[in-house]
């Protein structure tokens, strides 16, 4: 009990956003549909909305998932860039929306159904990775997603590069 009153204090301070942390594999049917790993499903609130929006990470192999909320913050803060009567901008906000999902978890199993053209644009064919990062959710094909990795030695050359930004 004490836990759960945490997680919602911490929500509470960080404007109802959620941290995500974890990876999960999961099998994907033959109707697209995959069960949402439930340590992610417990920290959406039963009251309130559980949808989210899928879509392709524009760097690598990889679908991104974001609660309905975090995309409209998100959607909202890259409109406010944009003048719609710049034809550039109008463009760039139509492929910023192309190819997205809404998706919610079914209240008896909890499995979500990924639109087909998205799961085969990263790759999948049985098995994915649900990984927690942060604020979003990567879905990747689970040998995508092991072949991703990078060495330690890649890791630290990359943490020593950062620290010296500060």
């Amino acid at each position: 009990m004490e836990n759960n009153s945490y997680l919602c204090s911490q929500r509470e301070r960080r404007n109802e956003m959620i941290t995500f942390i974890g990876e999960y594999s999961a099998k994907i049917d033959d109707k697209g549909r995959v069960v949402f790993p439930s340590p992610f499903k417990s920290l959406v609130p039963a009251e309130g909305d559980s949808r989210f929006v899928v879509k392709k990470d524009i760097f690598e192999d990889c679908l991104e998932m974001y609660t309905y909320e975090e995309w409209e913050r998100q959607s909202e803060e890259v409109k406010s860039k944009l003048n719609f009567f710049n034809r550039a901008h109008a463009a760039f906000w139509r492929e910023y929306m192309r190819n997205r999902a809404v998706v919610e978890p079914d209240a008896k199993l909890g499995r979500i159904s990924i639109p087909k053209k998205l799961l085969e644009s990263i790759g999948v064919t049985k098995e994915v990775v649900f990984s927690g990062n942060d604020y979003k959710i990567e879905i990747w094909a689970k040998e995508r997603y092991e072949a991703s990795e990078i060495s330690n030695e890649e890791f630290l050359n990359i943490a020593g590069q950062l620290s010296q930004q500060r």
